[in-house]
């Protein structure tokens, strides 16, 4: 089964799920007097418009390179991911503002026991999707994949609070405003999770290089490599959750071009094999520079 087909089962099984538990919250929360499970069914509502989002664009970031796009179209991914970051945050300042101004009125409705199921099921089964949707983003090294995962793993998480605040409102009614409460405490942390997820990808799409304790394992890797003198200039730069890398490569200058030909190729592999993120890499064959050559 190839990437494409693996994304889109997955995010399929997590369309329909998430549309029948946000209906299933609405009307628990609608019926049950809650605004904090009311909220926790909309967050589960927003998950549905990111599985569509990757149900839309798999099929064009996992597109081979052409004449037009020669290093592939990686960067739709990290486009589709800020989305997916976005729509998080939005839903999370729209929760987090109902939750405000239900503090501020004076009649609280009597919730009912019944919105317990709720939040019970929400941390239940989004938890299980998750990590089943985050397996196959490991799998597929797909960053967007991982990313709705998360959106998943934030539905079950903001669901602990609700299911306190409306466990201490039934005990107590004189409690009842935990429960906007508990709509807030979900509000922020969706807005945590959508700006990192956000910045994140805003970084790839500038072609931000990989960590330097990154780069200076990928030299020792290279000095380790036979008939190899030295390496530098050596940059990086992301292409959603991928790798591209170009560097100068240093060996002795009196090998044949075939020779030096061969080790850059072995260097390129090497790193290839060392590391499945890395999709090419452009090596600068130099002769060896000595002290001489520096002066």
């Amino acid at each position: 089964m190839n990437k494409k087909i693996q994304i889109q089962n997955i995010t399929l099984i997590g369309l329909v799920v998430n549309i029948l538990l946000s209906a299933i919250k609405f009307l628990i929360g609608f019926f049950g007097n809650s605004q904090a499970v009311v909220a926790d069914a909309l967050h589960s509502f927003s998950d549905t418009t990111s599985d569509l989002v990757i149900l839309f664009g798999v099929k064009y970031w996992t597109a081979p390179p052409d004449d037009d796009h020669p290093y592939g179209h990686q960067k739709i991914e990290s486009f589709i991911t800020i989305i997916i970051g976005l729509i998080l945050i939005l839903v999370a300042c729209t929760i987090g503002y109902n939750g405000i101004i239900s503090l501020q009125e004076r009649n609280q409705h009597q919730l009912k026991w019944i919105v317990i199921i709720g939040p019970l099921i929400s941390i239940i089964i989004k938890e299980l999707l998750f990590r089943v949707t985050y397996k196959v983003g490991i799998k597929t090294n797909s960053s967007s994949l991982k990313a709705n995962a998360w959106h998943h793993r934030t539905d079950a998480l903001s669901s602990i609070p609700v299911l306190v605040a409306v466990v201490a409102s039934l005990i107590d009614p004189r409690l009842g405003f935990l429960d906007h409460i508990g709509a807030i405490v979900v509000s922020a942390f969706i807005i945590k999770i959508g700006l990192e997820i956000f910045f994140t990808n805003i970084n790839d799409l500038l072609d931000t290089g990989i960590s330097k304790e990154k780069i200076i394992e990928i030299e020792k890797t290279i000095n380790t490599i036979q008939n190899v003198r030295g390496v530098h200039k050596l940059r990086t730069r992301k292409l959603a959750n991928y790798i591209y890398i170009d560097l100068h490569l240093e060996v002795d200058g009196e090998l044949s071009v075939i020779r030096g030909h061969d080790i850059s190729e072995e260097v390129k592999q090497t790193l290839i094999q060392n590391n499945p993120k890395i999709i090419d890499v452009m090596i600068h064959l130099e002769p060896e520079r000595n002290s001489s050559d520096l002066e």
